[in-house]
């Protein structure tokens, strides 16, 4: 799994220090850059990498400017993270500084929330009713 981000220093504090993930990888690659991954606590073989949009290597100023505009306007990063306790996993990263857009509500299959990352990316936190 892929997640742009448009600063990786401050995305590595978001997902690690907010969210609670961890390092899988953190290696330098040259400009600036960094292969960044992080995996969620309870699932260490899922590897999302944070994947810094930056000139040069893939994307050229265009492209940059381009993804960087969707980026912050919620457009890229839909996901779905669960969890067990969606009402205490939602007080503990409120009180960490996760923005949310949707407090937890009931849903047809459970409870949701809606929060983004700090470059805009947007995620649902479920817990999923069997």
């Amino acid at each position: 799994m892929c997640i742009y981000v448009l600063d990786q220093s401050s995305a590595y504090d978001f997902y690690v220090n907010k969210l609670g993930f961890k390092v899988h990888t953190d290696a330098p690659m040259g400009e600036g850059a960094r292969w960044l991954t992080v995996t969620p606590p309870e699932q260490p073989e899922l590897e999302i990498t944070l994947f810094l949009v930056a000139e040069g290597g893939m994307f050229d100023k265009e492209t940059v400017g381009t993804m960087t505009h969707l980026i912050k306007k919620g457009t890229f990063g839909a996901a779905v993270f669960t969890c067990h306790d969606l009402l205490a996993t939602y007080e503990e990263l409120s009180a960490k500084g996760v923005v949310f857009k949707k407090v937890p509500t009931k849903e047809f299959y459970g409870y949701e929330a809606l929060f983004t990352d700090d470059s805009g990316n947007w995620f649902s936190l479920a817990q999923i009713e069997s």
